[in-house]
């Protein structure tokens, strides 16, 4: 579970404070039911400048596992952010890994991840909807194959038009590229997670 985290408009405590109550809420709906998966809780990051400077990006991390999830802005990215990514990494020690790159890739004009992206230490993550809209699975297929996605979300919002697609997106990946694209993903997973 990773909720927006905006630093221009939510201050660490009471983004932490929401959070953590969302989270009791739901603890205690989990113990009602039996057999559903463990939550991990970390945060989307909405990317700003100085980012990599920020005191409060090591409390955001997705499971305390060193990871940070970063929501890139929806413009054309300048050198400038993608050094912020690199010093994410080389100053906390951090892996960002960008949330939904499916959204950007149409400002990118190339339909694929950009290749100052490529050239980072960075993971990337697409949405589960990327891999089921018949207009985009082929290039996402095509990325993942290529080992240019590394994760896989289901960006779930809602049970109405942004629900859980991930076992329908699973599905999909197997029977086009196999067990062993899944395979790699659960390995970066492990990472993550």
């Amino acid at each position: 579970a990773t909720p927006h985290f905006y630093a221009d408009t939510d201050t660490p405590d009471t983004f932490f404070e929401r959070r953590d109550r969302s989270m009791q809420l739901l603890e205690r709906e989990l113990k009602k039911h039996r057999d559903l998966p463990q939550i991990k809780i970390g945060a989307e990051v909405h990317y700003f400048h100085g980012m990599s400077d920020s005191e409060v990006l090591k409390r955001l991390t997705i499971a305390d596992k060193g990871c940070i999830l970063v929501e890139m802005p929806h413009t054309v990215w300048t050198r400038g952010m993608y050094e912020e990514l690199a010093q994410i990494r080389n100053k906390q020690g951090l892996i960002p890994v960008i949330a939904h790159v499916d959204r950007y890739i149409g400002l990118f004009y190339n339909r694929s991840i950009p290749e100052h992206l490529e050239n980072l230490p960075v993971l990337v993550q697409a949405n589960a909807s990327f891999f089921l809209n018949r207009f985009t699975s082929s290039m996402a297929m095509r990325l993942l194959h290529q080992e240019k996605i590394h994760l896989l979300g289901s960006d779930c919002h809602n049970m109405g038009s942004r629900k859980p697609n991930l076992g329908e997106a699973v599905e999909k990946i197997r029977s086009r590229l196999g067990q062993s694209a899944l395979d790699r993903i659960g390995e970066y997973q492990e990472i993550v997670f």
